[in-house]
């Protein structure tokens, strides 16, 4: 979402950081770099003007004059500002109130309230009791889709009755959450492909029949600066507590994402990033604006690892690899943990250093490779993938041709295993990991690179 401007910006910090001094000169001309990045991003007129000013009337100071790295100083004079702008409070959802605690998903239709109720519903399962009920008689099937989504997740739905109307759909679903003992209430409601008044003054009712504690609406990343619009016209009516910014990865376009905040005053919950259940996160303002500038986001990349990874597999793998033994069967496990935490070039823009190199990265098409690697792996028979040494040409052209690849791509593949259990016996020798850690840092070979891009090492 913010890769188009990651790139401006970054050039525009590329010339400032590598100057010893910088003059008032020099600040406006990256100002003015800044303004036209952020208004081609699609950031509002009115939102950029106030954080150039406050960007500027910081970097002309005399702490920045002063600064050894003045160019560093103001790079993180423009952070500070973005987490201001994208909101620098609590984030959280706020469930802080008598169960079962309401929330209202409203939107206009094709936002992804749907999806979006499921996902939410998803991760609060985790911890509480959900019940999810579909208010929308209006787009064909949109009840038995949040069915079907509850199915997938293992979370309740309110039972659909034909011919309710949203009001009494309403009243049933907050009935059946208090005798079944529900934690929370998720109501999805109807949307229009245009805000009218008809769809208000439904909205306006459900809200006094059901009193939610948190009302989100649910915005297109893709519509851009009218996705301000659309938020600004629903908190008037409603009073939204909080922003869920879909198909955040379909979109170079920064701008709604920078703006609403500012122009709502209302905090950005979280953002979709994917059609699959699992692709939300939460929104937190300093590492979004750590993405934007380049910087990576350790933090939520170890929270996904957290969340996705099978911790009593990785600590089996783990346990095996500390006695030096690895297979096929090992390297399949870890490409398929991998795949979990998303695109490589997703994971490269969280990691500080590489964020820069997203785009080698992604066309180097590491995941479509990780895709072929994963196809050799399973047209080999068991005895094979516990040992690899028995794979001579004929078993090759065998493996190449169940899946689709070619007998140079297999050797690829079992040359890069040779490698990694070259590794992981050493581990073995030297009492695991932490043993060989110090083994290399005590070798003069201790500082060799796991890989290059354009001659750079990480």
């Amino acid at each position: 979402m913010f890769e188009t401007l990651t790139d401006k910006l970054g050039a525009v910090f590329a010339k400032i950081t590598s100057r010893g001094v910088l003059s008032e000169a020099d600040i406006d001309s990256a100002m003015r770099e800044i303004r036209i990045a952020l208004l081609e991003a699609d950031v509002s007129l009115a939102v950029v003007k106030d954080f150039i000013a406050h960007v500027k009337e910081q970097a002309i100071g005399e702490k920045v004059v002063r600064s050894v790295q003045p160019g560093q100083m103001v790079v993180k004079i423009v952070h500070d500002e973005l987490v201001k702008l994208l909101g620098d409070d609590n984030c959280s959802l706020n469930l802080n109130a008598p169960a079962p605690v309401v929330m209202m998903m409203v939107g206009l239709q094709g936002s992804g309230k749907t999806t979006t109720s499921a996902k939410i519903a998803s991760k609060l399962k985790k911890n509480k009791r959900v019940l999810m009920a579909s208010l929308d008689i209006y787009r064909p099937a949109a009840q038995e889709q949040l069915k079907q989504l509850g199915d997938q997740i293992g979370v309740d739905t309110l039972p659909i009755k034909e011919g309710q109307q949203p009001l009494e759909i309403a009243k049933r679903a907050l009935d059946a959450a208090k005798t079944g003992v529900y934690d929370v209430l998720i109501l999805d409601t109807a949307g229009r492909l245009q805000i009218d008044e008809s769809l208000m003054e439904e909205l306006i009712q459900i809200k006094k029949i059901s009193n939610p504690t948190e009302i989100l609406l649910v915005a297109d990343a893709l519509i851009g600066q009218e996705a301000c619009n659309v938020a600004t016209v629903f908190n008037k009516k409603l009073g939204i507590t909080g922003l869920v910014l879909t198909r955040a990865d379909g979109t170079s376009r920064a701008g709604a994402a920078l703006s609403m905040k500012m122009v709502t005053g209302v905090p950005i919950k979280y953002l979709g990033i994917g059609e699959k259940i699992d692709e939300i996160e939460a929104f937190h303002a300093d590492r979004i604006a750590g993405r934007i500038l380049g910087q990576g986001d350790v933090v939520s990349l170890v929270e996904k690892a957290i969340e996705t990874v099978d911790h009593e597999q990785a600590q089996k793998e783990m346990l095996a690899m500390m006695k030096g033994k690895f297979d096929l069967d090992d390297l399949l496990s870890q490409m398929r943990q991998m795949k979990k935490l998303g695109s490589m070039g997703a994971i490269a823009s969280m990691i500080p250093g590489l964020s820069k190199f997203k785009s080698q990265i992604e066309q180097i098409n590491g995941d479509e490779i990780l895709k072929k690697q994963e196809a050799i792996i399973l047209s080999m028979t068991k005895k094979e993938r516990q040992n690899p040494d028995i794979i001579k040409a004929s078993r090759k052209k065998r493996i190449a041709s169940g899946s689709g690849t070619e007998v140079s791509e297999v050797n690829k593949l079992l040359k890069s295993y040779e490698q990694m259990a070259s590794m992981v016996k050493q581990m073995g020798k030297f009492g695991g990991i932490k043993g060989f850690a110090q083994m290399m840092k005590r070798s003069p070979m201790g500082n060799f690179p796991f890989g290059s891009i354009n001659n750079k090492r990480f």
